[in-house]
């Protein structure tokens, strides 16, 4: 199937050659026609697979059928970061550059005054985070009489950064009768309850299983002592044609270390974190895009709005205690059918965590032992044995950016 087949409009047709669109992804192929027919929808998709254009194309085509009402906000679709909100704008900018229709993204942490500004030259898409448009509201600057469309993505993330309350409050707010869409990466409990709260009669859209990773990512383990992770990082640089890794690391003090051995050690190198300024979160983004920096080391929530549809490369520094973070931050690369490589640094205490995200994908992760930092091989019978489990990593107790601090370790492995 190809766009032309989906019914879509030639301004937006014309736009998506310009992209180097071709085919639809698969969610684009289920969600477009539905959307276009002003049906509510539940999407569940892993991260990576078009998910922005299946609602952003299909809602540009039916707001420009519409010649009244115009720069008044008709869509709004909420977003739980600053970098995700961002993109997405640039994805409606980008399909709707033959169209009429104005699109626009606030978000706080910066000075209200400019996207103040913006609002009264009149908007018909709004992209918006929870907080500022909130308080947005509650100054009389913003005004919802005439939405139509409400999208509310990546609502598991929502979930995670204690949002929720604040998007309950905005579907108070809202017109009641409205087309909603409604997507999610993974569906834990509360979410499900809060989709069938907003959704009527949905079309429930899932391209693939929520615990899945993509074919197209090649994925491998080192093991290796905790002390030596940087060191193995160097190492695997060595390598130029890793001209663009995106590292992910559990904490924002984490992301700043690492990023310091790496400038100390000649290679190009920025961290992206929610302690950050926005310009600085958005120039070390913009360096990293356009390969000015060769690595960025994020954290989770900071990394969730990266979008680069040609990275190759993520690096999990270490694993996170939450087994389906490692399908979002591996879906930074291999997105939309290209290729990927991801590599897990894995330590004593992340054997756990292994064996929880090996059981939740399905899959056993090769291991990659010809590297000068492996540890000795009995860690293969330690992770296999299922006989004498692994004593958890202990409990946390003190919280960070995505959940708990890993607690101080001196290495779990011995050397003979």
């Amino acid at each position: 199937m190809n766009f032309e087949q989906l019914g879509l409009i030639k301004p937006i047709l014309d736009a998506l050659k310009v992209q180097g669109y071709e085919q639809p992804t698969p969610i684009q192929e289920k969600a477009i026609p539905s959307i276009l027919q002003k049906r509510d929808l539940l999407g569940s998709a892993q991260t990576g697979t078009g998910k922005t254009a299946a609602f952003a194309i299909p809602i540009l085509q039916n707001l420009s059928e519409k010649e009244q009402n115009r720069n008044q906000i008709k869509a709004l679709i909420l977003t739980p970061t600053r970098e995700l909100a961002i993109q997405i704008e640039e994805n409606f900018k980008a399909y709707s550059k033959n169209l009429k229709l104005k699109s626009l993204v606030i978000f706080g942490g910066v000075k209200q005054h400019a996207q103040e500004q913006q609002l009264k030259k009149g908007v018909d898409i709004l992209i918006a985070t929870p907080g500022r448009l909130l308080d947005f509201i509650s100054q009389g600057i913003i005004k919802l009489h005439h939405l139509e469309i409400f999208v509310l993505d990546e609502a598991d993330r929502m979930l995670d950064m204690g949002f929720v309350h604040d998007v309950k409050r905005i579907l108070k707010i809202i017109p009641a009768k409205r087309q909603n869409l409604f997507f999610s990466a993974t569906m834990p409990k509360e979410i499900a309850n809060l989709a069938s709260e907003i959704l009527v009669n949905p079309i429930k859209v899932e391209v693939a299983p929520v615990s899945s990773t993509a074919d197209t990512i090649q994925q491998s383990i080192y093991f290796v002592e905790k002390d030596n992770k940087t060191d193995l990082l160097i190492h695997l640089l060595q390598d130029q044609k890793l001209d663009q890794v995106l590292v992910f690391s559990r904490t924002k003090h984490g992301a700043d270390k690492i990023a310091r051995k790496l400038q100390a050690s000649k290679i190009s190198a920025e961290a992206i974190h929610g302690n950050k300024s926005q310009n600085a979160r958005q120039n070390a983004l913009n360096n990293f895009k356009s390969k000015k920096t060769r690595v960025l080391v994020a954290t989770d929530i900071a990394a969730r709005g990266i979008d680069i549809d040609e990275l190759k490369y993520v690096v999990n520094y270490e694993l996170s205690d939450v087994s389906e973070t490692y399908v979002h931050r591996i879906g930074r690369t291999g997105r939309a059918g290209s290729e990927g490589t991801s590599f897990s640094f894995v330590d004593g205490l992340d054997l756990a965590n292994l064996r929880s995200t090996e059981k939740l994908i399905g899959k056993k992760i090769p291991v990659v032992k010809n590297h000068p930092y492996h540890t000795d091989d009995l860690v293969e019978q330690k992770r296999e044995s299922n006989n004498k489990p692994f004593t958890p990593r202990p409990k946390p107790q003190q919280k960070s950016e995505i959940g708990f601090k890993k607690p101080k370790n001196k290495g779990f492995f011995r050397k003979k």
